[in-house]
Formats: C-alpha cells, structure tokens, sequence
C-alpha cells in the first residue's frame, strides 16, 4: 500500500523545511519507506475532503490503506514503531526516546513556534518587544536544560531516534539566531541531524516543490 502524506502547495516557509510535513518526509527517509506527496493549497486545506483527514486544517497528513493519521508527531511515532531504525528495540531505551519525543513537541518547541509567529504577526503592536521577551526568556531556560542533559554526546539517548528527530525540527526554527548560537552543543547537534542522509533527501523533495511551482 502505497503511504500519502500532504504537504502545502505554496508553504509560508518558502521552501526552508520549517512545515510540519518536513518531520514526516525526515522520518519515511530514516526507514526507507517510499511515499507520495498531496500538495494542498489553503483554501483546499479548509475544505471537506481534507477536514475529514486532519479536522483542524492543517498538514501534514498521512493516508495508507484504510488508515488516516493527523498530527505530525502521532505521524513520526506510527512511522518509528511500524519500522526499525528510528526507536531501540530494547524496552527502557525505547521508553526514554518515546519520551524525548513528547519533550520536543510539548516542552521544546510551543514558545519556539510562538516566537515564530509573533515576530511575524504582532510586529506592529505596542506590546511586541515585551512579548519577544518574555518568550525568548522562556526559550532560553528550556535551552539551558537541554544543553546541559545534551552535555557532549551526539544525541539525546545514545543513538540517533524519533526523539532527535523530532527535537531538530523544532531547534531548526530558531536556525541563524542568537538563541541558537549561544548554545555551541545544540547548534552542533542541530547541524548532525541536517547531516543525516535521510534529512537531506526529504530536504531536497520538500525544497523541490516550491522550485517548481516558482515560488522561491
């Protein structure tokens, strides 16, 4: 059965691999798993067909057989428990990374994802220097956590997982940045999963559209 994921037809990103279909793309690559991409456009995106996959509008989803997932990180984990490679067999080790997953998406990426939208959407507003503040404030301690648990290692569990993989997408946001750079071992670790084989395949299928739709 052929695995259908949707991604956007004209991302905001503008081809930078920030959309969340980037994650799904990253993870069908690690295992070895081939797919094809739905493109959908924003209107299309509100429209019954694709309502009746992801209930909230948005991407990316995935669609193999008479299965239909949404969210990004619900996708990752089907993909990693389904496929060897992307979580250890050996039961605590699987636990622990299972639980790096839910730290990226739950604890790690919500004020990276708002500061994103801010700088973005309330740039005009009185309040902004002080909402950039604050969320930077609370990104910082979370980096500081997690560069200290990271330490020197290479990745955040002995071998690379769906927890590192979920973990770089969300630092990737604050790629260039000030936040980023003050931590040398994130940035480090940020770069190695940018390194992976497979990150750079799903990178260059993702930039790949946007190429060809003239959008860059």
């Amino acid at each position: 059965m052929t695995i259908t994921i949707t991604a956007f037809e004209k991302s905001p990103d503008r081809g930078k691999g920030l959309a969340r279909d980037m994650r799904v793309r990253w993870a069908l690559e690690e295992v070895g798993e081939p797919y094809e991409v739905r493109l959908v456009s924003f209107k299309t995106m509100r429209e019954p067909r694709h309502l009746a996959l992801q209930p909230f509008g948005q991407i990316p989803t995935y669609e193999e057989g008479d299965l239909a997932l949404f969210e990004s990180g619900a996708i990752v984990f089907h993909i990693a428990e389904r496929h060897p490679g992307l979580l250890p067999a050996e039961a605590n080790a699987r636990a622990r990374a299972i639980a790096w997953m839910f730290a990226a998406l739950n604890t790690i990426e919500p004020p990276i994802f708002d500061r994103a939208l801010a700088t973005i959407l309330e740039r005009g507003e009185p309040w902004y220097e002080q909402r950039l503040q604050a969320l930077e404030t609370t990104i910082r301690k979370r980096l500081n956590d997690l560069s200290r648990r990271l330490g020197d290692a290479d990745w955040l569990d002995g071998a690379f997982s769906a927890g590192d993989l979920l973990m770089v997408t969300v630092l990737l946001r604050l790629k260039g940045s000030q936040l980023l750079a003050d931590y040398p071992n994130l940035a480090a670790y940020t770069a190695r999963g940018e390194a992976r084989p497979a990150y750079k395949r799903a990178f260059a299928a993702q930039l790949a559209v946007f190429t060809a739709a003239g959008t860059l």
